[in-house]
């Protein structure tokens, strides 16, 4: 064969090439679920998914049954909308179907590390240790100490001081909570002397404060960052302000730090002894601060501002409230000593849960991915059988298909503070078509990659609200305020957030 020819094969195999990666000679095998690759090579329905995701996907199972496959962004992504088959996705095997091949590449992105094989056991076996158990009652009682640091270090003593605050709730919560727990999980100022503590926490309030706020730059870029979609000017920013954090939270400057919690020392001597380096671990903790406070506040923004439009679960919440303090020996009293708030307190709140609980089925909205690494079978409600096809993905958003269902949750976009308990206190089960369901609300993720946190998450949300009901009245300043809808760019990363905030005021309760 001459030059020419060579040459000429070479171009016809590349097109070939081409025309396979863009989608184009993707075709529906019988035994697959119905396939729809949009009208854009490559991209396919990319733009309209980030669009608006939980719209996209109402339109695709309109059009398609509760299971589909979908062209987004160069990837088959396989949406599975019927609770019924959630088991046999999340307890898969991961020679199967993995969450780390997805997981990796995204954590690379958006903070720079790379994993190593030994990070999930790693990160699950410190968070078993820390952040559940006995590890979880310590952890539990450093955020209350913090919290009190940030919320009551000034709260006044004289009833002529009663007066009301104002505040954006939004902004409160979240800087608040945020504060509190990173200063439990990466530390505090050490005490240079005696009688040093009020200066050490001073500093402690400034710089947990200034965080903050590069943290929010950052937390505003990361859904555009995660898809690749940020224009120059804002991917310069990002990386300015993921070298910020890496220096920040390096592991020299943590290691200077007093109360370092052991979920973060612990995690990163295990690093260390496999051979990370040290630049590398520094990605790590940052990936950490993210993981552990990126959704805490928003959801104790929602909480609150359900609490505060509907009176009656107020009452209820903050009675309960009350109620465990005075079974605890405790009161809030002006001049008094702060209240102590144990993890075995936190666990006689079932009003307090359910209400979390629900205000996470309304405003939780993480997208569960796992790729396809062999062919799997899956069977729906209905009886049918479809095929998983190896190198796809396949996609869960339990948004839509578990917690605002109304077959499964009576008025779905209503807030009942109750909807999950019992009169009695226990925990109320659900169903559809009559059977029993396991998957009802899906905040956490599930199976391999259930959130290792979730625990200590909601221990220090409950504090917050437990310290807010209990030290403040509060009230919005428009009553008559509507709930602020919900920025459509975040759907997949855990809590939503609100396109505006809402103005609240608060003040000592006595």
């Amino acid at each position: 064969m001459g030059l020419w020819g060579v040459l000429l094969c070479t171009l016809v195999l590349s097109l070939l090439g081409g025309l396979y990666v863009l989608g184009l000679f993707r075709r529906r095998r019988p035994d697959e679920p119905p396939l729809d690759k949009g009208t854009i090579p490559w991209l396919g329905h990319l733009l309209d998914f980030r669009k608006d995701s939980s719209e996209f996907l109402k339109r695709m199972q309109r059009k398609h049954g509760d299971v589909f496959t979908v062209l987004i962004g160069g990837y088959y992504f396989t949406f599975v909308m019927d609770p019924s088959c959630f088991g046999t996705i999340v307890k898969a095997s991961r020679s199967k179907l993995d969450f780390k091949t997805v997981a990796i590449k995204l954590v690379l992105q958006v903070f720079g590390y790379k994993p190593i094989e030994a990070n999930h056991n790693i990160v699950h076996t410190s968070s078993t240790k820390h952040l559940m158990g006995e590890g979880l009652t310590a952890l539990t009682q450093a955020t209350v100490e913090n919290f009190q640091k940030l919320m009551l270090f000034n709260l006044s003593s004289g009833e002529e001081k009663r007066v009301w605050q104002e505040e954006n709730l939004f902004y409160y919560c979240y800087n608040i909570v945020f504060r509190a727990g990173y200063l439990a999980l990466y530390g505090s100022e050490p005490q240079r002397g005696a009688g040093d503590k009020e200066k050490a926490e001073e500093q402690d309030r400034v710089h947990s404060n200034q965080l903050f706020h590069e943290f929010r730059k950052y937390d505003r870029l990361f859904p555009r960052l995660a898809f690749s979609l940020l224009p120059p000017k804002d991917k310069r920013e990002a990386e300015q302000l993921k070298r910020l954090f890496w220096s920040v939270l390096s592991v020299k400057k943590a290691w200077q730090k007093d109360n370092i919690s052991g979920w973060i020392s612990e995690q990163d001597k295990l690093l260390a002894e496999h051979g990370v380096p040290e630049y590398m671990r520094d990605r790590f903790m940052f990936m950490l601060l993210w993981a552990s406070q990126g959704n805490t506040g928003p959801t104790s923004f929602w909480l609150l501002l359900y609490l505060l439009k509907h009176p009656e679960a107020m009452k209820a919440v903050r009675g309960e409230v009350e109620k465990v303090l005075r079974e605890n020996g405790q009161e809030v009293k002006a001049g008094g000593p702060p209240i102590t708030i144990s993890r075995d307190m936190l666990n006689q709140t079932p009003l307090l849960d359910s209400a979390l609980e629900e205000t996470l089925r309304l405003v939780a909205a993480p997208l569960l991915v796992r790729a396809v690494l062999e062919d799997t079978s899956l069977r729906t409600s209905g009886g049918t059988e479809y095929t998983l096809r190896r190198g796809d993905r396949v996609a869960l958003f339990p948004h839509l298909s578990v917690q605002m269902n109304p077959e499964i949750h009576i008025e779905p976009h209503r807030f009942k503070y109750d909807r999950f308990v019992n009169p009695d206190g226990t925990k109320k089960d659900f169903y559809k078509n009559g059977k029993k369901l396991k998957y009802v609300s899906m905040p956490w993720g599930a199976g391999v990659s259930t959130c290792p946190g979730r625990f200590f998450a909601s221990a220090e949300m409950k504090v917050f609200v437990f310290l807010m009901l209990s030290h403040y009245d509060l009230e919005l300043v428009r009553e008559e305020e509507e709930i602020p809808g919900i920025d459509i760019s975040r759907w997949g990363f855990g809590t939503m957030q609100p396109v505006r905030d809402v103005r609240f005021r608060y003040r000592p309760r006595f």
